[in-house]
């Protein structure tokens, strides 16, 4: 996918947010509506094993993992359909932004950058947390796993949304908390900020900037960080 920008774009700056910790904690959750649903199909897991192998992952690769064999895509799908399913019925009634996000999206509005959603969840799960967060109106662009071929640490979604925002690879801040979405926002030609709700510092790969919550940062300082 070309990331050549159109000039008349060329000083336009962006933010990219993963979704899953980084605009809502919303891993806790996601690791309650797994147990519920390995613990139906008899299926061993360990907080560890989520580390490692659930946050930040898609889900086709999460069920083939702890399921330990190949699957089918309608498979997946259908498995996926019902752990996604419990996750929302979880999640609805408690949905909370990290600390600090809402002024943060509104500095950056103040300072004219465009705001772009990328995560690899599904559709359902992005627009229940947009909407109950009543953030939607923020972003210019919003893009879920469904949107997508590859996925993270594949740099698919991060590529398409800078195409989608009309801005170069270069001007592109992504806040990312996962080891694979690092990954991906990096192979994207961006710069990332590591958003530390689920891992330290010491297992993400090098980002530009670390964040605990949104009060660690502001527009100022993410344009200093994509003009360096």
């Amino acid at each position: 996918m070309s990331s050549n920008t159109n000039p008349s774009s060329s000083n336009q700056l962006a933010v990219v947010f993963d979704m899953d910790g980084v605009i809502a904690d919303t891993n806790p959750f996601h690791a309650k509506a797994f147990e519920r649903f390995f613990d139906k199909y008899q299926v061993a897991y360990s907080q560890e094993a989520f580390e490692k192998h659930m946050y930040g992952k898609h889900n086709s690769y999460i069920m083939q993992h702890f399921f330990g064999r190949k699957m089918s895509s309608d498979e997946i799908k259908k498995l996926e359909a019902e752990k996604e399913g419990l996750f929302r019925e979880i999640y609805k009634s408690i949905a909370t932004p990290v600390n600090g996000l809402v002024t943060f999206l509104e500095d950056l509005k103040r300072n004219n950058f465009k705001l772009g959603v990328a995560t690899s969840a599904p559709k359902a799960n992005m627009d229940l947390v947009l909407d109950a967060l009543n953030i939607r109106s923020f972003f210019d662009s919003t893009l879920s796993s469904e949107d997508v071929i590859l996925h993270k640490p594949h740099p698919e979604v991060y590529l398409k949304s800078a195409e989608v925002l009309s801005v170069s690879v270069e001007d592109v801040m992504v806040f990312e908390d996962s080891f694979s979405g690092v990954t991906a926002g990096l192979s994207a030609g961006m710069s990332v900020t590591g958003v530390l709700t689920s891992h330290s510092k010491d297992e993400l790969p090098p980002c530009a900037a670390y964040i605990r919550d949104y009060r660690d940062t502001n527009a100022s300082t993410i344009k200093s960080l994509l003009k360096k």
